[in-house]
Protein backbone atom coordinates (compact mmCIF):
# COMPACT_ATOMS: atom_id res chain seq x y z
CA UNK A 1 0.00 0.00 0.00
CA UNK A 2 1.05 3.65 -0.53
CA UNK A 3 -0.45 6.80 0.91
CA UNK A 4 -0.50 10.30 -0.59
CA UNK A 5 -1.95 13.87 0.21
CA UNK A 6 -5.01 15.41 -1.40
CA UNK A 7 -5.69 18.62 -1.60
CA UNK A 8 -9.10 20.44 -1.48
CA UNK A 9 -10.19 24.11 -0.59
CA UNK A 10 -13.09 23.66 1.66
CA UNK A 11 -15.18 25.85 -0.36
CA UNK A 12 -14.55 23.66 -3.45
CA UNK A 13 -14.65 20.51 -2.40
CA UNK A 14 -14.38 19.64 1.76
CA UNK A 15 -14.07 16.71 4.17
CA UNK A 16 -17.90 16.57 4.94
CA UNK A 17 -18.70 16.92 1.17
CA UNK A 18 -16.73 13.79 0.83
CA UNK A 19 -17.85 12.26 3.89
CA UNK A 20 -21.63 12.45 2.52
CA UNK A 21 -20.19 10.83 -0.85
CA UNK A 22 -20.46 8.02 1.83
CA UNK A 23 -18.95 4.17 0.29
CA UNK A 24 -19.57 5.16 -3.32
CA UNK A 25 -17.25 8.13 -3.10
CA UNK A 26 -16.29 10.58 -5.48
CA UNK A 27 -13.87 11.27 -8.41
CA UNK A 28 -10.44 13.57 -7.51
CA UNK A 29 -11.16 15.81 -11.00
CA UNK A 30 -9.80 19.14 -11.65
CA UNK A 31 -6.18 18.10 -10.99
CA UNK A 32 -4.19 20.54 -14.23
CA UNK A 33 -0.63 19.52 -13.13
CA UNK A 34 1.18 17.09 -14.60
CA UNK A 35 3.57 16.20 -11.74
CA UNK A 36 0.22 15.54 -9.52
CA UNK A 37 -1.31 13.06 -12.17
CA UNK A 38 1.74 11.58 -13.00
CA UNK A 39 1.08 10.55 -8.68
CA UNK A 40 -2.80 10.24 -9.57
CA UNK A 41 -1.57 7.64 -12.23
CA UNK A 42 0.52 5.66 -9.81
CA UNK A 43 -2.42 5.46 -7.44
CA UNK A 44 -3.21 1.63 -6.49
CA UNK A 45 -6.77 0.88 -5.26
CA UNK A 46 -7.01 0.47 -1.59
CA UNK A 47 -3.83 3.12 -1.05
CA UNK A 48 -4.91 5.54 1.70
CA UNK A 49 -4.88 9.18 1.29
CA UNK A 50 -4.45 12.25 3.93
CA UNK A 51 -7.24 14.90 3.01
CA UNK A 52 -6.01 18.13 3.16
CA UNK A 53 -8.15 21.63 3.26
CA UNK A 54 -6.08 24.10 1.76
CA UNK A 55 -6.17 27.91 1.52
CA UNK A 56 -9.09 27.51 3.62
CA UNK A 57 -7.84 25.90 7.25
CA UNK A 58 -4.69 24.64 6.16
CA UNK A 59 -4.93 21.25 8.06
CA UNK A 60 -5.13 17.45 7.36
CA UNK A 61 -8.68 16.76 8.55
CA UNK A 62 -9.20 13.21 7.51
CA UNK A 63 -7.74 9.92 5.64
CA UNK A 64 -9.35 8.40 2.75
CA UNK A 65 -9.39 5.61 0.21
CA UNK A 66 -8.42 5.17 -3.35
CA UNK A 67 -11.19 3.22 -4.84
CA UNK A 68 -10.78 3.07 -8.09
CA UNK A 69 -7.30 3.62 -10.01
CA UNK A 70 -6.49 6.25 -12.56
CA UNK A 71 -8.50 7.17 -15.33
CA UNK A 72 -9.65 9.76 -18.14
CA UNK A 73 -11.05 12.86 -16.29
CA UNK A 74 -14.23 13.89 -17.89
CA UNK A 75 -13.85 17.85 -16.74
CA UNK A 76 -10.85 17.65 -19.13
CA UNK A 77 -11.59 18.95 -23.12
CA UNK A 78 -8.16 18.40 -23.60
CA UNK A 79 -7.87 14.26 -22.98
CA UNK A 80 -4.41 14.58 -20.93
CA UNK A 81 -5.10 14.61 -17.40
CA UNK A 82 -6.60 11.65 -15.24
CA UNK A 83 -8.56 11.13 -12.44
CA UNK A 84 -8.98 8.70 -9.87
CA UNK A 85 -12.43 8.11 -7.72
CA UNK A 86 -11.80 8.50 -3.57
CA UNK A 87 -14.34 7.93 -0.68
CA UNK A 88 -13.69 9.02 3.06
CA UNK A 89 -12.49 6.45 5.58
CA UNK A 90 -12.21 8.26 8.93
CA UNK A 91 -11.64 11.88 10.14
CA UNK A 92 -8.39 12.51 12.40
CA UNK A 93 -9.66 13.05 16.15
CA UNK A 94 -7.75 16.23 15.97
CA UNK A 95 -7.15 17.79 12.32
CA UNK A 96 -3.05 18.06 11.96
CA UNK A 97 -2.15 21.78 10.94
CA UNK A 98 0.39 22.66 8.47
CA UNK A 99 1.88 24.70 11.29
CA UNK A 100 2.20 21.28 13.40
CA UNK A 101 3.51 19.80 10.16
CA UNK A 102 6.37 22.49 9.99
CA UNK A 103 7.24 22.34 14.02
CA UNK A 104 7.63 18.52 13.49
CA UNK A 105 11.41 18.14 12.51
CA UNK A 106 10.96 14.41 11.47
CA UNK A 107 8.18 15.97 8.70
CA UNK A 108 11.20 18.55 7.73
CA UNK A 109 11.48 16.50 4.00
CA UNK A 110 7.43 16.03 3.86
CA UNK A 111 6.33 17.21 0.18
CA UNK A 112 3.93 18.77 1.55
CA UNK A 113 6.53 21.62 3.22
CA UNK A 114 8.43 20.99 0.20
CA UNK A 115 6.28 21.12 -2.72
CA UNK A 116 3.51 23.21 -1.45
CA UNK A 117 1.35 24.08 -4.49
CA UNK A 118 1.04 20.54 -5.73
CA UNK A 119 -2.52 19.11 -5.15
CA UNK A 120 -1.41 15.24 -5.29
CA UNK A 121 1.69 14.33 -3.08
CA UNK A 122 3.31 11.12 -1.98
CA UNK A 123 3.74 10.84 1.69
CA UNK A 124 5.87 8.16 2.66
CA UNK A 125 4.85 5.03 5.16
CA UNK A 126 6.86 7.06 8.09
CA UNK A 127 5.36 10.42 7.57
CA UNK A 128 2.22 8.36 7.40
CA UNK A 129 2.72 6.81 11.14
CA UNK A 130 3.72 10.50 12.38
CA UNK A 131 1.02 12.68 10.92
CA UNK A 132 -1.83 9.94 12.12
CA UNK A 133 -0.51 9.82 15.53
CA UNK A 134 -0.52 13.40 15.79
CA UNK A 135 -4.17 13.35 14.60
CA UNK A 136 -4.59 10.89 17.49
CA UNK A 137 -5.66 7.47 14.97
Amino acid sequence: MAYWLVKSEPSTWSWEQQLAKGAKGEAWTGVRNHSAKLHMMKMKKGDRAFYYHSNEGKEIVGIAEIIREAYPDPTDESGKFVCVDIKALQPLKTPVTLVAIKAEKSLSEMALLKQSRLSVQPVTADEWKIVCKMGGV
